[in-house]
């Protein structure tokens, strides 16, 4: 068995080479990109394209002709879920050799790897319930955990932050935290948002019964919080001179959240239309990456002493 088993990995990676890095990249891009083709389903009104699960109907595979555009939008998520587990399946096959060198890359391919037949299922749990909205939020901060786990893998197939990196203050990694920590809050309160308003997914699907204009202000709350918080940390790194790494995660932190923010207000002064709220949850994707980015860097940097 040992000798099958050096035959079959002998060409695998023995360091984390470029096929490594890209293919940690194509699982956070994946994921993201996961985010938005849900988004669609939902926005498009095609949360029950395909009515029940795991066939898509209950004598085919696959959508149909029949079905229309709801059906083809909701299998094509589907089929992504299952392009994004060949990737992890790929990422964690590519590490075996260095698993032991590399355990932090292992382990966090393995979850990824794992966590995608639960987000099906949980998928399948959504689509069975009627898209009950608190299973629908749920699945969506399945896909908020894939997209951080995700960054984590790309940071550490780039080893990020470099042994370069100047020192960071404790000052700077708490304040770093705080802005992931406010990040993470303010997208599991988007959540609730989303689902006590009107895109369901399905014209009678059913909502939350939360009042949605108190939960709206609920969740500005945080991110009124992280833009305070990303600014000071950004001054306090000019002004000390360092963390330059820290510095330039934040500022990407920063220009997510203003941009998040202003697709947000519009979004809700100009009732919901499907296109900002679309783009809405795919910035939400992308400040989990932007925030999980600062505080992995800011945490794992040298302490200054």
């Amino acid at each position: 068995m040992s000798t099958l088993y050096r035959s079959l990995t002998a060409k695998l990676p023995t360091t984390v080479n470029s096929t490594v890095r890209r293919l940690s990249i194509a699982s956070l891009i994946g994921q993201i990109v996961l985010v938005g083709t849900g988004g669609a389903v939902r926005l498009t009104s095609s949360g029950l394209g395909c009515p029940t699960w795991p066939k898509c109907t209950t004598d085919s595979l696959v959508n149909t002709p029949e079905m229309g555009i709801h059906g083809f939008i909701e299998f094509g998520n589907r089929t992504l879920t299952f392009v994004l587990a060949v990737v992890a399946a790929a990422m964690l096959i590519s590490l075996l050799r260095i698993r032991k060198e590399r355990p932090e890359m292992f382990w966090l391919s393995f979850g990824l790897l794992a966590s995608i037949p639960a987000q099906g299922i949980l998928g399948g749990i959504t689509v069975l319930t009627k898209l009950n909205p608190w299973v629908v939020g749920l699945h969506f901060l399945v896909s908020a955990t894939l997209v951080v786990l995700s960054m984590l893998l790309v940071n550490r197939a780039y080893s990020r932050p470099p042994e370069s990196q100047k020192p960071v203050r404790s000052t700077l990694r708490q304040l770093a935290l705080t802005s992931a920590v406010l990040v993470y809050l303010a997208v599991i309160l988007g959540v609730a948002v989303t689902g006590s308003g009107p895109h369901a997914g399905d014209a009678n699907a059913p909502r939350n019964g939360l009042d949605p204009e108190l939960i709206t202000r609920i969740h500005a709350l945080p991110v009124y919080l992280l833009v305070a918080c990303t600014l000071l940390l950004i001054v306090l790194c000019w002004k000390r001179g360092r963390g330059d790494l820290v510095r330039s995660a934040a500022l990407w932190l920063l220009a997510g959240v203003l941009l998040q923010a202003v697709i947000g207000f519009t979004q809700y002064f100009t009732g919901l239309p499907i296109l900002l709220v679309g783009l809405h949850m795919l910035g939400a994707a992308a400040l989990l990456a932007a925030g999980t980015n600062l505080a992995d860097v800011a945490l794992r940097s040298r302490r200054q002493a």
